[in-house]
């Protein structure tokens, strides 16, 4: 009796250990953004896209808004093992790793498919490599957020650089925002979010700077009359994971993890640009004048004044040569 017995306990463990070995892999997603911003609806194309590529081999749960935690902890929460994905920033990895500041400079990407271009390329690998090692996190894909644009309480002439001299441009008050507005040529203006549209309509400031979408949902043209596309910041997040669950993944499944960022970002990508397509005829219906200055003369002018900083001297050598042209081909 014994022996049948205890044959049956081995058998039942033997059952047991099976059944945990294909629980599937728990992903907690958590991320900052409301459940209605286009990168937060974007996780729910990564959680369908994976599990069409590896049925019932991953539990993913995504908890948006702070829900699980708030702005700032999402990127520690991976690095403790508290959640498995997130978010992360240019501005998060360039406090990690300074070298990397070099992602937080004005028209340093040009669009969402430079930014892939930059991700599928010998130094792409080296930066993901590099912030795995130091980061603890693997970086999936980049997601686009918008490019920066202008948008001026009065209707100016503006061309070059030179045309901003003396214009309180309102930029967040950390010191690379304030360093981007002064590059541009303006005078910058530390000034928190919620007090832009009051400072536009009362003079406090001249412009503000953000994505059109952001321009149109905080009503920022109510009180200016003009948008400048100067394009000086095409900004990107990085979708990463922890690398505690990700070196625990199997060749295939890193393979349907990272398809399954890829075909997130591509979604998210689409609808943001035919967003931003859209708004230029939105805000020409509301009376704003919408004007392209000389690009090429402000790229040119931004990059010159980081090259010239001392912000470049711990760039990697010959890299922004190398991004630049990657635009090209």
């Amino acid at each position: 009796m014994k022996s049948v017995a205890t044959a049956i306990l081995l058998g039942s463990v033997a059952v047991a250990g099976q059944a945990t070995a294909q629980s599937p892999v728990e992903i907690k997603i958590t991320v900052p953004s409301v459940s209605t911003d286009l990168h937060t609806q974007a996780l729910t194309v990564f959680k369908e896209s994976l599990e069409a590529a590896a049925p019932d081999q991953f539990d993913v749960q995504i908890f948006d808004s702070g829900s699980l935690f708030g702005q700032g902890a999402d990127l520690d929460a991976l690095q403790r093992g508290n959640a498995e994905m997130t978010y992360v920033s240019y501005q998060l990895i360039a406090d990690a790793i300074p070298e990397y500041g070099l992602f937080t400079a004005g028209y340093l990407f040009q669009s969402p498919e430079h930014y892939r271009a930059f991700f599928d390329s010998d130094i792409g690998a080296e930066f993901k490599q590099k912030v795995s090692e130091e980061m603890d996190i693997q970086l999936l894909d980049v997601c686009y957020l918008g490019t920066r644009q202008l948008n001026l309480r009065s209707a100016q002439d503006i061309q070059t650089p030179e045309d901003l001299a003396g214009i309180k441009l309102r930029m967040p008050s950390s010191d690379s925002w304030l360093f981007l507005g002064q590059a541009l040529g303006a005078n910058p203006t530390p000034l928190p979010f919620g007090e832009v549209y009051l400072g536009l309509q009362t003079g406090t400031i001249d412009a503000q700077d953000n994505p059109l979408p952001t321009v149109e949902a905080a009503k920022f043209y109510e009180v200016t009359e003009q948008i400048t596309l100067t394009s000086h910041l095409v900004d990107g997040i990085n979708l990463a994971i922890g690398n505690f669950v990700w070196d625990e993944l199997s060749d295939e499944q890193k393979a349907a993890v990272n398809s399954a960022a890829k075909a997130a970002c591509d979604w998210n990508n689409e609808k943001r640009v035919e967003g931003e397509e859209s708004l230029v005829q939105f805000f020409k219906d509301e009376g704003l004048q919408v004007t392209t200055p000389d690009v090429d003369a402000f790229r040119s002018h931004v990059q010159d004044f980081y090259m010239n900083s001392d912000r470049a001297a711990d760039w990697p050598e010959g890299w922004v040569d190398q991004i630049n042209n990657l635009a090209a081909n």
